[in-house]
């Protein structure tokens, strides 16, 4: 049943790191208003999406579900999530620190996993 929940948190995840994407997006164009900068597809897409990310993550926050920690240790997924999606669709390279990061952020999930954390 763990793996349920673990499954929810990473669509938050993913979530999450796609409404960054439209956000980033957005901020690239240049708008005519301060008004159409704040008030257009991409913007409110962005937040609604953060919006519903950070319910699920709640939901999930449940100690029968993945408990405080569990999310917690969940959640830096999301940067990797935002790097990949970086890659895809910004074109930004993979440097040498984003790698390390990605390996500490991997480890960290597994040591916790491995101590019986989740």
């Amino acid at each position: 049943m763990i793996f349920v929940w673990i499954g929810l948190m990473l669509v938050a995840e993913i979530i999450a790191s796609t409404s960054q994407v439209l956000l980033k997006k957005s901020a690239q164009k240049n708008y005519s208003s301060i008004v159409r900068e704040y008030l257009n597809v991409l913007v409110i897409s962005g937040y609604m999406l953060l919006v519903l990310s950070m319910a699920l993550s709640i939901f999930c926050y449940d100690d029968t579900r993945l408990g405080y920690m569990g999310v917690v240790v969940m959640e830096p997924v999301g940067y990797i999530f935002v790097m990949i999606m970086s890659r895809i669709f910004f074109k930004e390279g993979f440097t040498k620190r984003k790698i390390i990061g990605m390996i500490f952020i991997l480890s960290g999930i597994a040591i916790f996993n491995i101590l019986g954390g989740m």
